[in-house]
């Protein structure tokens, strides 16, 4: 059931929402004035708030900038007998949902009150999913190399330089990307990743840099490329070592002028983004046999982040296992599983080629084939060493 709390220096009106409101099943509590309301909101948590503007002690406009600076701030609804439409404007940049006149009209009311506690739900929601999304790309570890790896995206983050990640395949060099931009001033905007390994190199200048309608035999509508839709964002070339040249030529041209065309097209279209790219290979080698732009690497690699391999910081070993234990949990919605020390340390010893990805892999196949305490015997059975 939603809280409402109703502040305003008079009672009549108070009674009259009260009323209305718990016929709707809403729970209600009330305050005469802006200090009294302030106090029941750092009491206790509401959904919603009915403040009045004009009263004693402090007013409505106060009591709603007070109030925001709270852990956990509702949704306000202005109400006032002497609105002016500078007064809305007021509110409403102080973040208040709505601003409504007294007398109010009951249907206005009613539909205002449900679209604010819907956007307060949606909020709510947004910031829960936010947390998990974030638990799910934490980077766990505190190993020298890993230290050493955060400590870089940190400084490098809230610039606007380009990264370079490197790394075998699945040390988490993706997830570098994610914290690149989370961390930076571009966390708000998109975070586009393509896999140019994934895609044929004779589609993958039409996902880059998008098509006109007629540009090839499927092209059957307009399309917006990867770059613009990571437009004011963040977009991430993984595997760039696997690009085509002519693809890289454009990617290079899109970097030093920050302008596109899509295929099929001659018109210039200005784009606005942070580009990271990944790669497990050897671009230097990959230049001397001409298969890499040496002035697409340089363009590129303003900043380096060499991701270690698992072997290397194999003291990590029981932190990611654990998350993993957690993750699993969390997804199969079953008790989270414990593992000995015994299993821990045998699990240490591995050269693990696969890096974080294939432990990850071993972990969900012991926790589905191994003991309610995962112990050196389901190690030796189950890990491919």
């Amino acid at each position: 059931m939603s809280k409402i709390l109703i502040i305003d220096d008079e009672k009549v009106i108070r009674a009259t929402l009260r009323e209305i409101l718990e016929y709707e099943k809403y729970q209600v509590s009330e305050a005469k004035d802006g200090e009294e309301g302030l106090a029941k909101l750092q009491e206790e948590e509401f959904d919603l708030v009915l403040c009045d503007v004009k009263m004693p002690k402090m007013d409505g406009i106060e009591v709603l900038d007070k109030a925001k600076s709270l852990e956990k701030s509702p949704q306000f609804i202005m109400i006032s007998a002497h609105g002016s439409i500078e007064t809305a404007v007021e509110a409403t940049k102080k973040g208040a949902f709505d601003f409504i006149p007294k007398p109010p009209d009951l249907n206005r009311l009613l539909l205002t009150v449900r679209n604010a506690l819907e956007k307060k739900n949606l909020v709510t929601e947004t910031k829960v999913l936010k947390k998990k999304l974030s638990k799910k790309l934490d980077m766990v570890g505190e190993s020298d190399p890993i230290k050493l790896v955060k400590e870089t995206i940190e400084k490098v983050a809230p610039t606007e330089a380009r990264v370079l990640i490197t790394g075998p395949n699945g040390t988490g060099k993706e997830l570098v990307a994610h914290w690149v931009h989370q961390k930076s001033n571009r966390s708000a905007q998109p975070f586009v990743a393509v896999n140019c390994a994934a895609i044929p190199s004779e589609l993958i200048e039409s996902e880059l840099f998008g098509h006109e309608k007629g540009a090839f035999t499927s092209a059957h509508k307009q399309r917006a490329g990867k770059f613009e839709q990571a437009q004011a964002g963040t977009l991430f070339l993984d595997e760039i070592g696997d690009m085509s040249l002519s693809a890289q030529s454009k990617v290079l041209r899109a970097l030093q002028e920050n302008l596109i065309n899509r295929v099929g097209s001659d018109k210039d279209i200005k784009v606005d983004v942070r580009v990271l790219a990944a790669t497990n290979k050897d671009l230097k080698k990959e230049i001397e046999e001409g298969r890499f732009r040496e002035d697409l690497y340089h363009r590129l690699s303003v900043i380096l982040i060499q991701v270690p391999a698992l072997k290397d910081r194999k003291s990590d070993i029981p932190l990611l296992v654990d998350k993993f234990l957690d993750d699993i949990a969390q997804e199969s919605g079953e008790a989270k599983k414990k593992i000995s020390k015994e299993a821990i340390a045998k699990l240490q010893e591995f050269p693990w080629t696969g890096n974080i990805r294939e432990l990850r892999n071993v972990v969900e196949r012991l926790v589905i084939l191994g003991e309610p305490t995962i112990c050196l015997e389901d190690i030796k059975k189950y890990a491919d060493y």
